[in-house]
């Protein structure tokens, strides 16, 4: 992703995870807040519930990919509400046991959620 897409402050993603708006699945925890930039930025972050440091940075970048593909898109519902956000999203420890259409899917669907749609 490129970094005027990406949270990089400590505030940013402390402001997006108390906001109102948030997604719980399987795989990842999404949380959003309505922000006043130009664009809709996306923070990654993994826990150290993930054990090794290789499989942490595996996680992250499945959610940076999924992330780019999916949240950032032409075709994400974050774009079509017409508000831009400021979201986080949490990987959980499942994130590297289900497929990657899967983590695909449950991203889509948190997008929709924190869009404050109806799928």
């Amino acid at each position: 992703m490129k970094k005027h897409l990406r949270l990089r402050r400590r505030s940013d993603f402390q402001s997006a995870i108390s906001g109102k708006r948030f997604h719980s699945g399987r795989a990842l925890v999404g949380f959003a807040v309505p922000c006043s930039s130009a664009e809709t930025r996306v923070g990654v972050t993994v826990s150290r519930a993930i054990k090794t440091s290789t499989e942490r940075n595996r996680a992250r970048r499945r959610l940076r990919e999924v992330a780019r593909s999916g949240l950032l898109g032409p075709d994400s519902p974050l774009r079509r509400v017409g508000i831009r956000y400021d979201v986080v999203l949490i990987a959980r420890r499942r994130v590297l046991e289900v497929s990657f259409a899967e983590l695909k899917a449950e991203a889509s669907l948190a997008a929709l959620r924190l869009a404050n749609l109806t799928p």
